[in-house]
This record gives structure tokens, C-alpha cells and sequence, in this order.
């Protein structure tokens, strides 16, 4: 099926005379005939849904719809994307170990990965998005677990090279994790290029309409975990009755070992309720994002033809310095979100941003609706002035995430604001 389908039809059949609507499973538990049936799960998780810590019956479905978009064997929801940026890397690194994460990455990302990783045992050693791979090679140390990056930078709209980050993390044995939220699985699909995993931050393309927030873990199924790195996938798991991950679960032993380890121990779980809203805003996605990506590259036109901005950075745009880099991973579109530098610092883009009727001034990205935020004052408010260059912000950034309103519409909304500056 083409991807249109796929956001209508995976994951969910209803039985004849079942409800044609996938229903919402609002249960913590579920009833079985014996405690040996019981146990019967326990031994093997995959057999029946157990409690819903683990998983649910609803959020199964939207797990089986991202992965077959996504390319994968299998996927886990979270209760957010940082929960799935977490568990992407504590899936693979214990105290002592070490990954390569791109330096532009969103800032919450980079505070979790720098801040708090850091205060586990788990360093996180930083790379420039453009560094060739003689550079990124000399990060690795013999504890290296994993690379990490974001397909479409946020908010600085850099253009991961994946083949080339995967190349590197397969010449040492090592996967790479994609953070894919900004392009969606519409617009590009990373584990075609190499990735491993793949993440993303649901409460934004994928739900669409601000409703809830939300997580995924995708496994590609595809890395070779029994190359001696990873012996947490290849010994007992002490913890779960002597499971053997690559042994037990081949199919996708990342994802059964994240769910059936960290997500029992966490419980960070999303409830049916929202696994049924986040469905809703899958049903759509592929319609949405091609209005989102063309809406996007009429306003960034004008942006740049408008003289008001020193910086307009649209991928989609010939000027920019990734075009040729997201034609090649991106080529239906390079999603809704702009990042503009306007001139006349952080005062004129406070101007700006506070002028505009029609758009929302809002700690949102990637919805229905039209927003714009400023985040070396917002999102990215944590950092050091070192971080915040690193990151590719500077004071006059302005995040703007264009919606799906008539784009004459938004484009007299920024018109009129920069009329007043």
C-alpha cells in the first residue's frame, strides 16, 4: 500500500460486523482463563496484551500503523518524545558508555543528552551536523554505542547526511538513531538510508492538532546486535527470567528489550485514549504534510524576497545550503517549519512575532494551526550562549511553523506585522 493508505488501513482490520472506527481500550488490565495463561504471557510478551504499562490494545494498533510508514518490524509509543529520545539511547548504553549525538539537535534534547545523561554515566559526545566522516570517526571511543541525529534540525532546519552517519556507525558496529519528526515518514524515511531507529516526537505532525503529547520508538529489525557490542542482547536478562533478547525475540529484539526492561520499569506509557486521538491525526498525515511543505515554500519565498530578514533557512529553497542534501532525502517536501534570523536582533523579532493576528505565539511546532516562536528565550532558554551557537540559534531566531490556513491568508498575517518594524 502507498503511504495514503497506509495512514488509513495499518494496523487495524475490524472483524465482520467489528466497529469500522478503531475503538478506544480505556483498561489497565485484562482478564485471562487461567494463571497459567498468565504466565504464559510473562514468558512471552508478544502472545497477548498483559497490563497497560506495557502495552494496550489501541495504542498497539498506531505502534503497527508508524512502523509499516516508517519501514520498521515494530514500534513502541511513549508517553512523550523526550521519553522516546531517552529510551532510544538507555536501550543501548549502560554508566560508563558513551554516543555521538549531531550538535544541532532540539534543546531539550541536547540538555537531556548533555545535563542529565551525564549525570547517569553516560557521556554524550557532540559532532558538527556537516562534519565529514574522518571527523565523526575520531569521536568514537571503544565505548561508543550509538549515533544519533535529526533528519531536519530543530528549529535551525539543517539536513542530516543519514548514509553518511550510518556509514560510519556501521563501520563500528554500532547503530544509528534518526530523529524523524519534523519530516514524518511521509516526506522521508530514514531506515531506506541506513537508520537503525527511529524516533519521534508524535505531538507534532503525526497528531497535528495540539491534542496530546506523545513518543515512538521505531526498530528497523535490520542491526546485527550479536556483533559482540552488545552483550545486554545476547546474555540472560536477569532482570526479565533469563531472557535472551537476540536469542528469544530476532525479529526485533530492540524493541521487545526497550519495552519488556525500560518501559516496565518507567511506565511511560500513553493511555488508549490518546493512542486513539494520535490515530485520528495519522489518518491524515499524508494530505496534511503535502499542504504543510507547500504552504511552507510560498511563505519562505516571501520571506526572502520581503528584505526583512538577514537569514531565511528553508530547505526547500534554491539559496539554501542543504536544498541539494533534501532533495535527495526529502523529496516531496521539506515540511512546514521555517527559521528565520530578521534583522534588527531579538527586539525586532519579538516585534514581529507579537504583531501577527492570525498566527499563535506558542511553545507549539508542527500543527494545524500557524505558530511562531522565539527560542533562544523559549525552548532553548537553558543554554549556554555556546550551546545556543552550536545549536545554530542565535538572539534574532525566529521559529515560524506555517499551518494549514489559506496561504494568502498567512501571508497577509506577516505582512501586516512587518509592516510595523
Amino acid at each position: 500500500m502507498k503511504d495514503n493508505t497506509k495512514c488509513l488501513h495499518s494496523g487495524y482490520n475490524p472483524e465482520n460486523g467489528g466497529p469500522r472506527v478503531m475503538p478506544i481500550y480505556q483498561s489497565t488490565t485484562f482478564k485471562f482463563n487461567s494463571t497459567k495463561e498468565i504466565g504464559d504471557v510473562f514468558d512471552d510478551p508478544t502472545k497477548a496484551h498483559i497490563y497497560s504499562r506495557f502495552t494496550n490494545p489501541t495504542v498497539d494498533v498506531v505502534e503497527k500503523k508508524i512502523a509499516d510508514l516508517e519501514g520498521g518490524v515494530a514500534a513502541m509509543c511513549t508517553s512523550s518524545g523526550q521519553m522516546a529520545s531517552l529510551m532510544s539511547i538507555l536501550n543501548l548504553c549502560n554508566s560508563g558508555d558513551s554516543f555521538i549525538s549531531s550538535a544541532s539537535i532540539y534543546g531539550g534534547t541536547l540538555n537531556l543528552f548533555a545535563v542529565t545523561l551525564k549525570k547517569l554515566g553516560i557521556e554524550c559526545i557532540f559532532v558538527d551536523v556537516d562534519a565529514d566522516e574522518k571527523e565523526i570517526q575520531a569521536k568514537i571511543k571503544p565505548n561508543t554505542k550509538a549515533i544519533f541525529g535529526e533528519t531536519l534540525t530543530n528549529p535551525s532546519l539543517q539536513v542530516l547526511d543519514i548514509e553518511k552517519f550510518a556509514r560510519v556507525a556501521h563501520n563500528n558496529g554500532i547503530p544509528l538513531i534518526v530523529d524523524n519528526t519534523f519530516p514524518t515518514p511521509i516526506l522521508c524515511k530514514p531506515i531506506e538510508y541506513g537508520a537503525d531507529v527511529v524516533i519521534h516526537s508524535t505531538s507534532k505532525y503525526m497528531d497535528g492538532h495540539a491534542l496530546q503529547v506523545g513518543g515512538v520508538i521505531v526498530d528497523s529489525g535490520k542491526f546485527d546486535y550479536t556483533n559482540g557490542n552488545f552483550p545486554d542482547f545476547t546474555e540472560p536478562d536477569e532482570s526479565y527470567h533469563g531472557t535472551v533478547y537476540t536469542r528469544d525475540y530476532a525479529f526485533a529484539p530492540y524493541i521487545i528489550k526497550a519495552r519488556m526492561q525500560l518501559m516496565r520499569d518507567f511506565g511511560a506509557y500513553p493511555s488508549g485514549n490518546s493512542g486513539f486521538l494520535l490515530n485520528l491525526g495519522l489518518e491524515t498525515l499524508a494530505i496534511r504534510m503535502e499542504k504543510y511543505c507547500s504552504n511552507a515554500l510560498k511563505a519562505a519565498q516571501y520571506f526572502e524576497n520581503s528584505g526583512k530578514f538577514d537569514i531565511v533557512d528553508y530547505p526547500g529553497l534554491k539559496t539554501n545550503k542543504y536544498y541539494e542534501l533534501a532533495r535527495k532525502y526529502m523529496p516531496k517536501g521539506q515540511s512546514g517549519v521555517i527559521s528565520l534570523t530578521i534583522k534588527g536582533g531579538k527586539e525586532a523579532a519579538i516585534k514581529f512575532m507579537d504583531g501577527l493576528k492570525l498566527a499563535s505565539n506558542e511553545v507549539h511546532v508542527a500543527d494545524i494551526r500557524t505558530c511562531v516562536l522565539h527560542p533562544a528565550s523559549a525552548t532553548h532558554r537553558q543554554l549556554t550562549d555556546e550551546q545556543l551557537v552550536a545549536c545554530g540559534i542565535n538572539p534574532g531566531l525566529v521559529r515560524f511553523s506555517v499551518g494549514l490556513e489559506d496561504i494568502e491568508d498567512i501571508i497577509s498575517d506577516i505582512e501586516q506585522s512587518l509592516s510595523k518594524i
